[in-house]
């Protein structure tokens, strides 16, 4: 594969060249001055900026909370924020950005705004940034006590970060895997990678002049049975691409798959690997935390039951010392929350974390061994990761994805492989039914395979493409695993 791609640092030249052309896809972009951005920033107070309470909270081993949320106006933006702050005790806000935005549809999303501002209600799935410009973006982050972060899904979002960042926001999620081979169904691997280097090296030039952005790769990708293996691997991937950029604050995710001891030890594992590699590469220096998202998948339409599964998700995030949580809400299975439904999937949310602040199965002997298990896989992915690129991460990646060694389940990215298919073990844990081209070895594939039998032999039945398919409809009906209709009801 003949590409000028590379894990290496993009010069000014190449950087500024880029930019100017960046800069021009949308009028806001030309309001943006770099060292007037600087100085905006830096006149942020302490106590607003993201990596500043991450930091914080990791060293006093408290698990901070997060919703998801954005509308089209931003008057209506911040009042919902400010509710979310004052009402739903959220540590830490977000700014949703909508989906014309994402694709760079920028005059649809104009049309949005206008539409909205015609009928008095959001017309939009979030909150048009580029549109608005800085000084509109500046206004939405200043009206609040917290740390505001920037929550998308842009494959292409080198204009958005610009503008976000300009704009007072001192933290913002993604990378060229997590918010491509999820989100994207035609752009190319090569293509996003780049584009997010020059998101990270844009984060890297605030780093040089003394400003620190947090940057955070999307963990749970498409949210659906993920096995832990392939979301830490592709979390620590991003998590080197942008160091080489220059970003020094990294918080690296993680998207609840159900079982306890899988999730506490996939947390562990994430932890270690990402400052492991980051070591190896030779980026001692690069500040790492971590965020567990609550179940993505499925949720129970009756309240009371959605709230069981958020409160799981917070014991989870709890007893995995996560330094935060991103909360769902009871109306998960409704769409678009109210923001009282937003603010008491917090108070809920909150509830928990704050019983189980002074507990951690981190160090329990099962939660070690499971940890193990994950480490182990993601080294063999990692490894034939680095054998493809010889070295470089960046071709490494590309070519991983072209082998199959680097496979998402049920993205619709068409440069994805798409065969591996994951199931839960007879506790629950997510296991691997269909390896694909997964570079596990014969040790870690015979494991897989014994504990999908051992479901299978419980339940009598064989070991199928029926089980995920059970298996993804579960928690919204009420369980983990999904049994067939016999096994579903109660035991006398």
């Amino acid at each position: 594969m003949e590409t000028e791609l590379r894990n290496q640092r993009i010069s000014e030249a190449d950087f500024m060249a880029e930019r100017k052309e960046v800069l021009k896809q949308w009028p806001t972009g030309a309001d943006i001055d770099f060292d007037e951005a600087v100085e905006y920033q830096k006149s942020i107070p302490e106590e607003k900026r993201f990596g500043a309470k991450l930091a914080k909270a990791d060293k006093e081993g408290v698990t901070l909370i997060q919703p998801r949320a954005g509308v089209a106006l931003y008057q209506e933006h911040i009042e919902l924020l400010q509710h979310l702050e004052n009402q739903g005790g959220a540590d830490l806000l977000p700014t949703t950005i909508d989906s014309y935005t994402r694709l760079n549809r920028y005059n649809e999303c104009q049309v949005g705004i206008q539409k909205s501002q015609q009928s008095g209600r959001s017309m939009l799935n979030g909150f048009p940034a580029v549109n608005y410009g800085a000084k509109v973006c500046r206004m939405v982050t200043s009206a609040v006590k917290s740390p505001v972060q920037v929550r998308h899904g842009t494959p292409d979002a080198r204009l958005l970060t610009e503008i976000a960042i300009a704009g007072g926001f001192t933290s913002y999620e993604g990378g060229g895997i997590s918010y491509n081979i999820p989100y994207s169904k035609n752009h190319s691997i090569e293509k996003t990678i780049k584009y997010w280097q020059y998101a990270d090296r844009l984060v890297g030039m605030y780093e040089e002049a003394g400003v620190s952005i947090n940057r955070e790769p999307f963990g749970p990708l498409t949210g659906t049975l993920i096995p832990p293996c392939i979301s830490n691997s592709v979390a620590i991937i991003e998590a080197l691409l942008a160091a080489t950029q220059g970003v020094k604050d990294i918080t690296v995710g993680y998207g609840q798959c159900g079982n306890l001891i899988q999730d506490v030890a996939a947390m562990r594992a994430l932890y270690n690997q990402t400052t492991g590699y980051l070591k190896k590469y030779g980026f001692d220096d690069v500040r790492v935390t971590t965020v567990f998202h609550q179940w993505m998948g499925g949720f129970p339409q009756d309240e009371a039951k959605a709230f069981g599964v958020i409160a799981w998700g917070a014991a989870a995030a709890a007893l995995s010392k996560a330094t935060k949580v991103i909360v769902k809400t009871p109306h998960e299975a409704y769409g678009v929350p109210t923001k009282e439904a937003n603010a008491a999937g917090l108070k809920d949310t909150k509830q928990v974390i704050s019983m189980l602040r002074d507990q951690d199965l981190r160090n329990i002997p099962h939660v070690i061994k499971e940890s193990a298990v994950i480490e182990e896989e993601v080294n063999c992915i990692l490894k034939k990761v680095e054998e493809l690129g010889n070295g470089d991460i960046a071709i490494g990646t590309v070519r991983a994805f072209e082998a199959g060694i680097l496979d998402i389940p049920f993205a619709p990215n068409r440069n994805n492989a798409g065969k591996v298919l994951p199931a839960r073990d007879n506790d629950g844990a997510i296991r691997i039914l269909e390896m694909g081209n997964l570079p596990l070895n014969n040790e870690l594939k015979e494991f897989h395979r014994a504990k999908l039998e051992e479901r299978a032999k419980f339940e009598n039945r064989k070991v199928s493409l029926q089980m995920v398919i059970d298996d993804v409809s579960a928690i919204e009906k009420g369980f983990l695993v999904g049994r067939p209709e016999t096994e579903l009801m109660p035991h006398a």
